[in-house]
């Protein structure tokens, strides 16, 4: 009889990192509803390469990424594949929120927490530098394009207990929050859930 796998839970405006295998699939679970989550990643043994919303959603010709597609590296490896997906609406458009997001849009200049700071926190555990952290994949993130290019963000479509689910197509170092950004979680900061199921589930 397998173990089954861990369920953790990231606090409401916080972070973790950690390590993936690849063939290994990654359950990331919008516990309440409209609660977005910003996941990166590295590969495992060379930092240089990393996620890039620009190969992954050039290639997929869609900035609507959803179950059956890839996302891709800067060196156009496949990284992640989603396998799963209740909701089939995110972001790759849009940075992690940081200390400026707030200052610039929101006008505040109060210290507040963010995914950029979250995800910098993170990575450090892996000697993994801030500067390098780029477009995170804003998983549940609901961001509407309009025909003159404006875009707008609006509340997520998850409900609770909708879910992605990733494999992992190479050796990973994961980041992952729980969104920090009041617009884009429709003001109400949220818990997110996430497991790692061993390659042979």
């Amino acid at each position: 009889m397998s173990l089954q796998p861990v369920v953790q839970r990231i606090a409401p405006q916080s972070g973790t990192a950690f390590r993936m295998r690849a063939s290994q699939t990654l359950v990331v679970i919008d516990l309440e509803g409209e609660q977005v989550a910003d996941l990166y990643a590295f590969a495992d043994g060379d930092r240089a390469e990393s996620l890039s919303s620009g190969r992954s959603l050039d290639y997929a010709e869609t900035i609507y990424l959803t179950t059956g597609h890839t996302l891709y590296s800067n060196r156009s490896r496949p990284m992640f594949t989603i396998v799963e997906d209740t909701v089939g609406r995110h972001d790759f458009l849009l940075t992690p929120c940081s200390q400026e997001t707030f200052s610039i849009i929101y006008k505040e200049n109060a210290p507040h927490p963010s995914c950029f700071a979250n995800l910098r926190d993170a990575f450090a555990a892996f000697n993994i530098a801030a500067d390098t952290i780029g477009t995170t994949f804003n998983i549940f993130m609901n961001v509407a394009l309009e025909a003159d290019g404006s875009f707008t963000v609006r509340p997520p479509l998850s409900k609770a207990d909708d879910r992605i689910v990733f494999r992992a197509e190479m050796d990973l170092i994961v980041g992952l929050t729980a969104c920090s950004a009041e617009m884009s979680n429709n003001y109400s900061f949220k818990p997110i859930a996430f497991s790692i199921k061993p390659a042979f589930h």
